[in-house]
């Protein structure tokens, strides 16, 4: 009977080493620990990439990926083109999936070109969102951003209120990136459908530089002499336009821009431009990271951006858009 005992006291110690080992096991590779909730590992690499990387504008942005960082406990990294150049941001992203990081976060300069290099990397299982600016066709499993034709319409409305629903506008923008397109396309369609006392005369490619955009704005004056307003499409434009605006003198011409760097919020605090479109960057970057992480870890299922297949992880995320003027433009200064 003892020796039956101890048989049986053998088998059941046996059992309990076994369900220790194998919960140790499954917690090796589980991001639920028993402590902390969803955590990974520190050597666990989640990359953003961009283009003119050094602007102000991805500030808000990578505050948010690195505060999604500190709170899942991996690490990140940034990188980007350092202009506006499509084959600067092709060769960095091709560098970035040769280091096979745990996910890429990116913006994408060309809605078209990059599909096959991001493809790539989703085919060598890397996963990959997208924000801010999306792609047409690429596998890239969601797209967090501003409702960019939304965004044109609120622009719209606000340059209508600004000029009492009267006299010829313009257009500053960068052709070929989804989201300026978009921003674009909601103005006209809007200031065309809403606004019969006004007209967009004018779409100029400023290339996205301060430079340039005074050089237009300049032009754009002495074309267009009833000109009522100009609506800035991207965060470099609008302060080459407030500059050129100052040195005309000319306080007819209302400035509508975008974004929240600091040298167009200074604008808008003194007056030099009238208004400017807040975006929602922290909230980009936190829930890129976050859902490249619940990817990574087979939490979730998800699916190509451009499908309409159903998944737990949404495909779009619209991170929405506010009006930045004089009244509550200390609100928007970097903290």
């Amino acid at each position: 009977m003892k020796k039956l005992m101890f048989i049986y006291g053998l088998l059941i110690m046996s059992f309990i080493v076994y369900v220790i080992n194998y919960q140790t096991s499954k917690n090796d590779d589980n991001p639920w620990e028993t402590t902390g909730g969803l955590r990974g590992s520190i050597d666990e690499k989640y990359v953003m990439v961009t283009f003119q990387s050094g602007i102000d504008y991805w500030k808000g942005v990578l505050k948010g990926f690195e505060d999604a960082a500190e709170a899942l406990n991996v690490s990140v990294e940034y990188r980007g083109a350092t202009k506006y150049d499509l084959q600067e941001q092709i060769t960095v992203l091709e560098q970035v999936i040769a280091k096979r990081p745990a996910g890429i976060a990116l913006s994408a300069i060309n809605p078209e070109a990059l599909n096959p290099t991001i493809n790539k990397a989703i085919e060598e299982g890397i996963p990959v969102v997208l924000f801010d600016s999306g792609t047409t066709e690429s596998k890239a499993y969601s797209l967090l951003a501003t409702d960019n034709y939304r965004a044109g319409v609120i622009a719209a409305r606000t340059m209508a209120d600004l000029t009492g629903g009267q006299g010829d506008v313009a257009i500053l923008y960068q052709p070929h990136q989804m989201n300026l397109e978009e921003r674009t396309r909601g103005f006209k369609e809007t200031i065309r459908t809403e606004f019969p006392g006004m007209e967009v005369v004018e779409v100029v490619d400023a290339k996205a530089q301060r430079t340039t955009s005074y050089d237009a704005t300049m032009q754009l004056v002495s074309k267009y002499p009833d000109l009522r307003g100009i609506f800035i499409t991207e965060a470099n434009g609008g302060v080459g336009v407030g500059d050129a605006i100052q040195s005309l003198g000319n306080e007819k011409v209302k400035i509508v821009s975008f974004d929240t760097d600091k040298g167009t919020l200074d604008m808008v605090k003194d007056g030099r431009i009238d208004a400017t479109m807040a975006q929602g960057t922290w909230s980009m970057g936190y829930w890129s990271l976050q859902f490249l992480f619940h990817m990574k870890h087979e939490l979730v299922q998800a699916a190509n951006w451009q499908t309409t297949t159903m998944s737990p992880l949404p495909v779009q995320v619209d991170t929405g858009i506010n009006v930045v003027t004089q009244q509550n433009v200390d609100e928007y200064y970097a903290k």
